[in-house]
C-alpha cells in the first residue's frame, strides 16, 4: 500500500509560473532576480495559505540555481535545485519563530549569518510566523537585519502584518498577498481532478472554492476529504453539500420568494427546515444578509461581476433580483442586519430569527401601502395646481393693485376668497358705531381662544356688523381693579381649569401655593425646579387670562425655588439639654449649683 500524500504537499507550486492567483507577487520577484535588483529582506504578508512560504522557497532555490535560464525559473537538476528538493541545502535555513522566538533563538541565528555559503552565491534565512518573536528578539535581530552580509538574504512570512515592529517593516521590502479567487482555486482544483482521474462537477469545485474563503490551502484539505468521502471517485454538488455542512442557495431562494409573496408561514416552515437538519440559526442570518446583498448587486449589470457564485447560480439570482424591488431589498438588509448584530445577545434566539422573518414578511404589505399614499399625494397636488395658478392670476388679464375688488368675470373658475379679520380686544364701552359701506367682509374669526368668550348668539350678532362696529362691541368689557383678594380669586379660577383640562400633579401643587402682590409683581416661593418648570410653562398663559380680566396691563410673576430650612431634632445628649435650656433657663443654674454633667 502506497503511503498518501495529501494534496496541498503533492500539488505543491515549484517555479513561479504554478503559483496560483499571484501574479503580481511573481512578475515583481522574476524581475528582481533577471535585473539582480534583490532586495536584503523580504517580507511576506496575507491570509494563511495563499503561499507565502511556497513563494518563500521558490525564491529561495531560484537565486541559486546554477543554470538559471531566461524564464527565470529554476532548473531542478543543478546540485542547488537537488539539495534543495532532498531537503539537504546548506545555504537555505528556515525557522519556525512559533517556537523558536527568544533572544538565544536569534543569536544563534545571526551567528550563523557571520559564515559565507559554501556553494552558491545566497545563504537565505526563512522566518515563519515572525509576529510570534518576542519583542526583545525582535530588538536583537534589528541590526543584523539592516546591514547584513551581501550574501545573506532574509524572508519573513507573518499572517498578522500588524504585530510586527515598524523598526522591522521599515527595513524590508513588504509584498501582500492577496486571498485566491474562487473561480482560480476551481480552476487549480479541476486541473488536479484530471490529473488524479477523478470525476468532478464544476458547481462542486465551485463551491469548495467559496468554502476555502481565499486560501487553496484549505480548498486542497476539503478536496482530499470529498474524494475521499465519495465511493465511486465522483463529485458531486450534493455529495459536497452534504459533507460540508453547507446551506444550499434554493433555500434561501425560496425563502425569499416567501417573503416577498408576504407568506409569513411558509418562511417560518423553510427556516424550521434549515433548523431540524442541523444548521445554526446566527448561520442562517449570516447567509441571509449575504442573499439579500447579491439580489442588490444584480439590480445593476455593472455590479453583477461582484457575484461570486456558480453561473447557475448567477442565472438564478439575476431572475430573483429581477422580481424583487429596490425597497424591498434595502429594508430587508437593515432588517437582517439589526437581528445579525442581536442575535449573540437574544434569550430565544429562534424567536428573534422568526420575529426578523415575520417583519420581512410583512415588508411588501407596508410598502404597497407607502406608494399608494405617495400616488394619492401626487394626484392631489396635480388637482390643487390650477386652482392656486387661478387664485393668482387676476380676472381681467393685468396687474391690479391692493384696493381692487371688481367683480370676477364670467370666464373665472375660481373667485378670490374674502379676507380672514381677527376679532380685537375689547378696550371701551364709548365708542359709537359708524356706518359703513357695505362689505363682503362681514365673517370674523378669533385667532385666539378666551376664558371670556361671547355666546352664540352674540357671535352672530357681531358677524353682521361692519370691522368698526365689531371692535366697539368686543370693547364693552368691564375690567376689575388689581388686588390680592381679585388676584387671588381669579388665580385660582384659572387654577381650577387648569385641573379641569387635566394637567399634571406637580402643575396642580404649584399653582394651589400661595404668593404675594408686590405692586404689580407676583412672587411665589417654590420647593423644588420642577415646580419652577411646571410654572413657566404655564407662564405666558396664566398671565393673558389675568391681563384679559384685570386693569393690570403690566402685572408680572416672579417665581423663585426658596432654600429649604431643614429643622434638625435634637439627638444627642447635649443638644437635648441645650434644647430644653432654651426654653427654661434656670436648668443652667441647677446644673451648676448641683454640678451635674449632660454626658451619661
Amino acid at each position: 500500500m502506497d503511503h498518501f500524500v495529501v494534496s496541498a504537499r503533492k500539488y505543491r507550486p515549484v517555479t513561479f509560473d504554478s503559483v496560483v492567483g499571484q501574479s503580481h507577487i511573481t512578475t515583481t520577484l522574476k524581475n528582481a532576480i533577471r535585473t539582480n535588483h534583490l532586495a536584503q529582506a523580504f517580507l511576506f504578508c496575507g491570509p494563511r495559505g495563499v503561499g507565502k512560504t511556497t513563494c518563500a522557497r521558490i525564491l529561495a532555490k531560484t537565486i541559486n540555481c546554477q543554470n538559471l535560464g531566461d524564464d527565470v525559473e529554476a532548473c531542478g537538476e543543478c546540485e542547488s535545485c537537488v539539495s534543495f528538493q532532498n531537503n539537504a541545502s546548506f545555504n537555505i535555513h528556515e525557522l519556525d519563530a512559533a517556537s523558536n522566538n527568544s533572544v538565544e533563538d536569534i543569536r544563534n541565528l545571526i551567528d550563523q549569518v557571520r559564515y559565507p555559503p559554501q556553494t552558491g552565491k545566497y545563504k537565505i534565512y526563512i522566518i515563519d510566523e515572525v509576529h510570534m518573536l518576542s519583542q526583545a528578539a525582535f530588538n536583537a535581530f534589528l541590526k543584523t537585519l539592516e546591514e547584513p552580509p551581501s550574501y545573506a538574504i532574509f524572508i519573513l512570512a507573518t499572517t498578522e502584518k500588524h504585530k510586527i515592529l515598524p523598526t522591522i517593516l521599515s527595513r524590508c521590502q513588504i509584498f501582500d498577498f492577496n486571498r485566491i479567487q474562487a473561480k482560480d482555486i476551481a480552476y487549480h482544483l479541476a486541473d488536479i481532478a484530471k490529473k488524479e482521474g477523478i470525476k468532478t462537477d464544476k458547481e462542486a469545485l465551485e463551491l469548495i472554492g467559496q468554502k476555502a474563503d481565499g486560501g487553496l490551502r484549505d480548498a486542497l484539505s476539503m478536496f482530499d476529504l470529498n474524494v475521499t468521502f465519495s465511493t465511486d471517485n465522483h463529485l458531486t454538488y450534493q455529495a459536497v453539500l452534504e459533507n460540508l455542512h453547507i446551506l444550499d442557495y434554493d433555500y434561501y431562494f425560496k425563502i425569499t420568494d416567501a417573503l416577498t409573496a408576504g407568506s409569513i408561514a411558509r418562511s417560518l416552515v423553510l427556516f424550521d427546515e434549515i433548523l431540524r437538519k442541523g444548521f445554526d440559526g446566527h448561520l442562517f442570518v449570516v447567509g441571509l444578509l449575504e442573499h439579500f446583498r447579491n439580489l442588490l448587486v444584480c439590480k445593476d449589470p455593472a455590479t453583477v461581476t461582484l457575484l461570486q457564485v456558480s453561473e447557475s447560480a448567477e442565472r438564478k439570482y439575476l431572475e430573483q433580483s429581477a422580481m424583487a424591488d429596490m425597497s424591498f431589498l434595502l429594508s430587508a438588509l437593515s432588517i437582517t442586519g439589526q437581528c445579525d448584530i442581536n442575535y449573540k445577545s437574544a434569550k430565544n434566539q429562534r424567536l428573534h430569527v422568526e420575529l426578523c422573518l415575520m417583519k420581512l414578511a410583512n415588508l411588501p404589505q407596508v410598502l404597497e401601502l407607502h406608494n399608494l399614499a405617495a400616488v394619492d399625494e401626487t394626484a392631489k397636488k396635480k388637482v390643487d395646481a390650477p386652482i392656486v395658478s387661478q387664485e393668482s392670476k387676476p380676472a381681467n388679464g393685468h396687474a391690479s393693485n391692493g384696493n381692487n375688488y371688481s367683480a370676477p368675470q364670467a370666464q373665472q373658475a375660481v373667485p378670490v376668497p374674502p379676507p380672514v379679520v381677527s376679532q380685537l380686544p375689547p378696550t371701551s364701552p364709548q365708542v359709537a358705531p359708524q356706518p359703513a359701506a357695505p362689505s363682503r367682509l362681514k365673517s370674523t374669526i378669533p385667532l385666539t381662544p378666551s376664558f371670556n368668550a361671547p355666546s352664540q348668539a352674540n357671535n352672530t350678532a357681531v358677524q353682521d356688523r361692519p370691522a368698526v362696529q365689531q371692535v366697539a362691541v368686543s370693547e364693552n368689557v368691564k375690567k376689575e381693579e388689581l388686588t390680592l383678594a381679585t388676584l387671588q380669586r381669579l388665580w385660582y379660577e384659572f387654577a381650577e381649569k387648569r385641573k379641569q383640562a387635566g394637567n399634571s400633579t406637580t402643575e396642580e401643587i404649584t399653582l394651589n401655593r400661595e404668593f404675594r402682590l408686590n405692586e404689580t409683581t407676583i412672587e411665589i416661593a417654590l420647593d423644588n425646579d420642577h415646580q419652577l418648570d411646571a410654572i413657566q410653562n404655564v407662564r405666558y398663559e396664566l398671565l393673558g387670562f389675568l391681563k384679559s380680566r384685570l386693569n393690570a396691563p403690566k402685572i408680572d410673576i416672579s417665581a423663585r425655588v426658596a432654600p429649604q430650612e431643614v429643622n434638625r431634632l435634637p439627638y444627642t445628649p447635649a443638644e437635648k439639654f441645650n434644647y430644653m435650656a432654651e426654653k427654661n433657663p434656670y436648668l443652667l443654674e441647677l446644673k451648676q449649683a448641683l454640678g451635674l454633667d449632660v454626658d451619661f
